[in-house]
């Protein structure tokens, strides 16, 4: 291999391995021990013991392997936009296995389990009467037993129109769920809507509670939710009178 006659004592470089490409630049005075253990292992993942670098051309020829690791990098012919490819010799290593973000070991544990914790979320609301877990005005429950009384009139299936505050617009749609959900206290209705003007498929922080194509479902406190004969606008109908 030739030896590098560019004084320049900075080189960039492009670092690349499985999964990784990374645009560094290096002191021509690092070995390649050095290099190897502070700079390309962090960067790729890869393990010094099973560590192969090569030098590539900006035009993606092999130049060679770095392969003495007592030499400087500057002993070796890099330049400016050449490429590093670190190369993993151990071939019974998992692919993307640190990047594959599926293939961590996950803790989980269960809502019973979650309860009994003394150091949880939960737990500090609880204890401080936070959140969902503070304690309801008479106004508060006032409220709740208003919005149960009204989604006692409602029933999945059913037509309806929804205004919405602020601009005045009236959508239609169909009630496809009546009930209390995780995400907020109270009673809720959810409505798929005639055209795409809400904003989800009915499922909300994980959890499914009725099924529609995207940006059609809505979910609104049921004193905002009309029920009648509000049939579907036809859009041919709308056509013709253009």
């Amino acid at each position: 291999m030739l030896v590098n006659t560019n004084s320049t004592p900075i080189v960039t470089v492009f670092v690349t391995s499985e999964g990784v490409s990374s645009e560094r630049r290096f002191d021509k005075a690092i070995t390649i021990s050095k290099l190897k253990v502070e700079r390309l292992e962090p960067i790729t993942g890869v393990p010094v013991s099973t560590m192969k670098v090569q030098l590539y051309t900006a035009t993606d020829q092999l130049v060679g392997t770095l392969d003495d690791d007592e030499k400087m990098l500057g002993y070796y012919p890099v330049a400016d936009f050449m490429r590093l490819e670190v190369v993993d010799l151990n071939q019974r290593r998992r692919k993307n296995e640190f990047h594959d973000v599926s293939q961590v070991e996950k803790f989980e544990i269960s809502d019973a389990e979650y309860d009994k914790r003394n150091d949880s979320v939960r737990a500090f609301l609880q204890r401080n009467k936070m959140g969902k877990f503070a304690e309801k005005t008479e106004a508060d429950q006032d409220l709740e037993s208003q919005y149960k009384e009204e989604a006692d009139k409602i029933k999945v299936g059913d037509r309806c129109e929804v205004e919405a505050e602020g601009d005045g617009l009236v959508k239609r749609g169909t009630v496809r769920f009546v009930g209390t959900v995780q995400f907020k206290p109270g009673y809720w209705v959810g409505v798929q809507y005639d055209e795409p003007l809400g904003k989800h498929a009915g499922t909300v922080q994980g959890v499914s509670y009725f099924t529609c194509p995207p940006k059609y479902g809505a979910f609104i406190r049921p004193n905002k939710v009309k029920v009648g004969d509000y049939p579907e606008d036809d859009l041919m109908d709308e056509l013709d009178e253009m």
